[in-house]
């Protein structure tokens, strides 16, 4: 079990998110958000595929000194955010820093939704400084093997429509990667890192709490589509029921069995 400077968060990070979001990337927001307060960082710090500035805006206190995304829209709503110092539309397999330049870099479920990742792994190594830190989190193989209903549809004698659910699901929500260690060892070492320690977090419960969320969710899309934010008021009133019933996942600690993983890895000193 990886030893963790504090079970307990110093923030309420599900009720700060939940007012924002809804409420299934909320809970699983808030679990890495205590992962990452708990890290130390060597400054300048880079944020790779910062979106929308939102997560950075509640895990910390303090402005990330740049955050970096491909997308347009997600760059100017971080920009209103305020969360960082400087911002920068870039692909993150071609970024325009010097060698060296950053002094830790994180990157917060993220990296699974890039298919050139190996390209992406080499430039982050580049834009760091020897002996740097890079953390970041993604989903594992039990993100897809500990969803709700593939394990009906195999009880049921139907494992085809199982696997066509993982599929569905793994498209919709946009997920290349969902690896194990050894395979980000792999890539981490062939792109110049070494992996120093990783845990997995978020339960096979909390998995399906978020599965389920997907379609649960759907009003707050309808709210986002029509008015510009997932929610129609971040009221106390309108989330405490929600933060009561779900507030048991949201604790930041390793699982076992755990459905995603957080890597501590560190850039090769030169020589």
């Amino acid at each position: 079990m990886v030893e963790l400077k504090s079970l307990r968060n110093s923030k309420n990070y599900f009720y700060l998110n939940l007012r924002e979001i809804p409420y299934f990337r909320a809970l699983v927001r808030s679990v890495e958000a205590g992962f990452y307060e708990q890290m130390d960082y060597c400054p300048p710090l880079l944020d790779l595929g910062c979106g929308d500035g939102h997560f950075a805006s509640v895990a910390f206190d303090w402005k990330v000194d740049v955050g970096i995304d491909p997308w347009r829209q997600p760059i100017l709503e971080a920009r209103q955010r305020g969360a960082y110092c400087f911002l920068v539309q870039s692909d993150g397999g071609r970024m325009p820093f010097a060698d060296g330049f950053f002094g830790s870099a994180i990157s917060n479920s993220v990296l699974e939704h890039i298919p050139h990742i190996e390209r992406v792994l080499s430039e982050v190594n580049r834009v760091l400084k020897p002996g740097a830190q890079f953390v970041f989190c993604v989903p594992n193989p039990g993100y897809l093997e500990e969803l709700s209903f593939p394990r009906v549809f195999r009880f049921l004698g139907l494992s085809r429509l199982g696997e066509l659910y993982r599929n569905w699901f793994r498209r919709m929500s946009r997920v290349e990667h969902a690896e194990s260690v050894d395979t980000w060892k792999m890539w981490l070492e062939n792109a110049g890192f070494i992996l120093e320690k990783s845990w997995d977090y978020f339960s096979p419960e909390a998995l399906r709490v978020l599965e389920w969320g997907h379609f649960f969710g759907l009003p707050s899309l309808v709210c986002k589509k029509i008015f510009g934010r997932w929610l129609l008021t971040s009221a106390r009133w309108n989330v405490i029921p929600v933060e009561l019933l779900l507030r048991h996942y949201a604790g930041s600690f390793p699982h076992p069995q755990g459905t995603f993983t957080f890597y501590v890895a560190r850039k090769k000193n030169s020589g």
